[in-house]
């Protein structure tokens, strides 16, 4: 059938009216699709990075079976992937972060196909939003548990589990996938501002970023929504080192032209750290705060705190 014989779905008609919106609007790190409710992630409620015995069979049954369905996909051309160019730009890098666009709730397995392509001797993680790990049902909920999946949380304890985890994951040569958009619009094909989550834990563990940037193209397929299928072709660009002479978010500042002088103060002061303004004062804030959070009456009060010195806890990262 033809686009013209098939009526465009209602409900991708709206998403491309909001998308229009939050564009004008520059919202561009809001989801213009309906999230499902979530909940707050606890840290007894998921051991990140699980190896064990277990863990191991449930991932090996839900990547067997994300194979198959994006195989399904792809066999019906409701998904199109072309050649990726710059392959070997993750071929050969050991231990890295991966930065992606987020278009589509499939494209981490786009992704996935390109990282198995490449060869690489270890594995890909990718980081999610909270939403998507604690209240996703069925099929997509198994799949968004046991596909290395490392949730955000709200939760400051959790975090810590999340960023030690992150570490660890790097630190072993592993690659990390994150959306910095931190937004997923539909089949957006333009690149929208970058959350700095993802480089400050490439600069902290001293890995490269790996860019990746998915064009996409119309086939002359109509999909059941009434709009063309995507022909996608990944781009992988070369790493990108941090500069690590450089304080990172001290260096945001004085690049925005606000607040310079926290730069030269803790480059100072802290000489010796190869990242004073993250490590040093991050570790600071963390030791200073252990025993507020013994106390539940003070714990909203901690958490607003972290957030206005380090930004929200979200890496800047969304996985749908």
């Amino acid at each position: 059938m033809t686009s013209q014989e098939i009526p465009k779905s209602p409900e991708r008609l709206a998403i491309l009216e909001k998308i229009a919106q939050y564009e004008r609007e520059g919202r561009f790190d809001e989801d213009v699709e309906n999230d499902p409710p979530s909940r707050v992630l606890l840290p007894e409620e998921i051991e990140y990075a699980d190896r064990r015995f277990s863990a191991e069979c449930r991932r090996t049954a839900a990547f067997g079976a994300a194979y198959l369905y994006f195989w399904n996909l792809r066999r019906k051309k409701e998904i199109i992937l072309c050649k990726t160019e710059g392959l070997e730009h993750l071929a050969g890098v050991k231990g890295a972060v991966i930065t992606c666009n987020h278009f589509h709730p499939m494209d981490s397995f786009i992704m996935q196909k390109v990282f198995d392509a490449s060869k690489h001797p270890k594995r890909m993680y990718r980081v999610i939003r909270e939403g998507n790990y604690t209240s996703f049902p069925g099929f997509y909920g198994f799949l968004m548990r046991n596909c290395n999946t490392l949730p955000l949380s709200s939760n400051m304890q959790t975090m810590k589990k999340f960023l030690r985890t992150v570490d660890w994951v790097l630190s072993e040569g592993n690659c990390l996938l994150i959306y910095p958009e931190q937004s997923m619009w539909w089949n957006y094909r333009k690149p929208k501002p970058l959350k700095p989550g993802a480089f400050d834990m490439a600069l902290k563990n001293h890995v490269p970023v790996v860019p990746c940037f998915i064009t996409m193209a119309d086939s002359d397929s109509v999909g059941a929504d009434g709009f063309p299928v995507q022909e996608y072709t990944p781009h992988l660009g070369a790493p990108i080192w941090p500069d690590e002479t450089l304080s990172s978010r001290c260096y945001r500042w004085a690049r925005d032209g606000v607040r310079a002088w926290p730069r030269k103060l803790v480059d100072g002061l802290f000489f010796w750290q190869r990242e004073p303004a993250r490590a040093v004062m991050r570790d600071w804030f963390a030791n200073s705060v252990k025993i507020l959070l013994k106390t539940p009456s003070l714990l909203n009060l901690t958490n607003r705190l972290y957030s206005v010195l380090y930004g929200p806890y979200s890496a800047g990262a969304s996985f749908h």
